[in-house]
């Protein structure tokens, strides 16, 4: 991953647990570091992101804590915009439903 973003690529994670994990072992700089055991991290719209530059998601409650760490990405326009369409289209949710990327500043 430090690799990834010195060479201007992009952090990409599959899961809300990986960005919590990548997230708890990020340094305010960015910069990943080796670690073990736990994390009680909260990821939301107060709690900028350090490492992680997208993530590839299933939908899930508009009350669960996975769509405010979404808020930390997106802004809640663009979550209602992909949400409806998910809903307007019948998209699957959760573990087993469709996902969607979430990339920071992106636009429709």
């Amino acid at each position: 991953m430090n690799h990834a973003r010195r060479a201007g690529g992009r952090v990409i994670a599959i899961g809300t647990t990986s960005v919590r994990a990548l997230e708890t072992a990020s340094a305010p700089d960015g910069l990943v570091h080796p670690g073990e055991g736990w994390t009680d991290l909260v990821i939301g719209p107060d709690r900028c992101l350090r490492t992680v530059d997208g993530l590839l998601t299933g939908f899930h409650e508009p009350r669960s804590t996975h769509l405010s760490m979404m808020l930390a990405m997106a802004s809640y326009d663009h979550l209602l915009l992909a949400y409806s369409e998910a809903l307007r289209g019948r998209y699957l949710w959760h573990e087993f439903g469709d996902l969607h990327l979430v990339l920071p500043g992106s636009t429709y």
